[in-house]
């Protein structure tokens, strides 16, 4: 394939699209951040308040609702799919672009349950497509593919910061190899993770030595069994809990596509009066609830024993509930609020004799992510960039294919219902299509 031409041409225009789009991902980024610290902190500031307070995510409910109605029903596209429908590769078009930002605008520093993921594929991939038409580069159904694919890419490299977690993670989402990736990585994965945890054991057992890469950075506490049964039997119960949050995510957008106006909003209020309950009857802010979860993750890990027992059930509870009801209803992506729900989980059962709270908390992030994106591989990836080091690694695998296997044989549920925009009758833009719909969808 290389010594082909078109090939080379196209190679060399997806490294230069990497350029405008990753600027485009980066301003997007920092708008989103700017916008999101202008609502949670400066205006409640401006007011008179420490802090949000209990009413705050209301309102923010009402802009993110009637907002992403509004573009739904007036924009092509739809403001992109539903994120209960998982993570598409598929490039929006240029005609989509607007109703895409702006849905994740008005969604996004609100209040919303999501991340910035699934609106930063869509405009990655649908900003590589537009650059190539103003080159008057050749559009086949393959340099399509290509194109937007590597649009997607660099948007993706953008948010998580490695090229690694983008190239892995859009080759699952665009399902290459079909089942058969899926059917050879799984035990690859599971041998593997099983294989560093006999190995590692032994040698702490016998003290022998056989060599190894480290260059000396500091470790976290070697792991034991009790770390690898109770990491087994968590993933086991996150990857129950996290698939009825997205079978009620699908039951929510089933109600949206009966009346998008108002239950849209009605879904949004819904979530709204999740942060409000939970900041109620906690005290803690309501942006534990409300957002995505990334700013709040690495003040948990860091100081978990900061949160009581009252305040985690809580904030799993809430914070499940308003999940579901934004996979349903709005806009954004499934990551950052799965990886905050698992590492709650792990803070939480961490207690448990025998289980430390480094490899809890990543093995309930592994759990958690693999069962609302199953997307096995990418999640052991994004997860073991997370952390910042190799040593939870073995249990981040056990959680991710315990958490994947056990999604994949629960009953499926319906079926994420299908939607017409309005530039046409066409297919979904919340319904699966092509391959791109494979595990990722969910």
């Amino acid at each position: 394939m290389l010594r082909r031409p078109q090939y080379r041409r196209a190679l060399v225009f997806s490294g230069l699209i990497g350029i405008p789009v990753s600027l485009v991902a980066f301003w997007f980024l920092a708008a989103l951040h700017e916008l999101q610290r202008l609502v949670w902190t400066d205006w409640p500031h401006d007011l008179g308040y420490g802090r949000a307070p209990w009413w705050w995510s209301l309102a923010g409910a009402v802009v993110a609702g009637a907002g992403t109605a509004l573009v739904v029903l007036r924009f092509p596209g739809r403001g992109g799919h539903v994120p209960v429908a998982g993570l598409h590769s598929g490039a929006a078009t240029a005609a989509s672009l607007p109703g895409v930002v702006l849905a994740a605008l008005c969604c996004l520093p609100f209040g919303v349950v999501l991340g910035p993921e699934a609106p930063l594929i869509a405009l990655g991939g649908g900003l590589a497509l537009l650059f190539r038409d103003l080159a008057r580069a050749p559009a086949t159904q393959a340099s399509t593919a290509l194109v937007g694919a590597s649009g997607a890419a660099a948007a993706i490299a953008a948010i998580f910061g490695n090229p690694l977690v983008a190239a892995v993670m859009l080759m699952e989402v665009a399902g290459v190899g079909g089942p058969q990736l899926f059917a050879v990585m799984l035990p690859a994965l599971l041998s593997s993770g099983v294989g560093a945890i006999v190995f590692t054991g032994f040698g702490h057992w016998t003290g022998l030595k056989t060599g190894s890469l480290e260059i000396g950075l500091p470790a976290p506490p070697l792991l034991d069994a009790g770390d690898v049964v109770w990491s087994v039997l968590m993933a086991a119960l996150i990857a129950v809990v996290i698939h009825y949050v997205m079978l009620a995510g699908r039951r929510t957008a089933i109600l949206v596509v009966a009346h998008p106006l108002r239950n849209t909003l009605l879904a949004a209020l819904a979530m709204g009066c999740c942060a409000a309950a939970y900041t109620g009857i906690t005290g803690r802010s309501p942006t534990d609830v409300a957002l995505s979860g990334q700013s709040t993750l690495p003040d948990l890990a860091a100081h978990p024993h900061a949160w009581s027992v009252g305040a985690l059930v809580a904030v799993l509870a809430f914070k499940s509930a308003g999940y579901a009801l934004s996979l349903g209803s709005l806009r954004g992506g499934p990551i950052f609020p799965s990886l905050f729900l698992g590492a709650a989980f792990g803070v939480l059962l961490a207690p448990l004799p025998g289980f430390g709270v480094v490899p809890a908390t990543a093995a309930g992030m592994a759990a958690a992510a693999a069962a609302a994106m199953r997307l096995p591989v990418s999640t052991v990836v994004l997860v073991a960039l997370l952390l910042g080091h190799t040593g939870s690694l073995p249990v981040v695998v056990l959680a991710a294919v315990t958490a994947f296997v056990i999604v994949e044989l629960l009953p499926e549920g319906p079926p994420v219902p299908p939607f017409r925009d309005r530039a046409g009758p066409g297919p979904a833009s919340g319904a699966p299509s092509g391959p791109a719909s494979g595990p990722a969808s969910g």
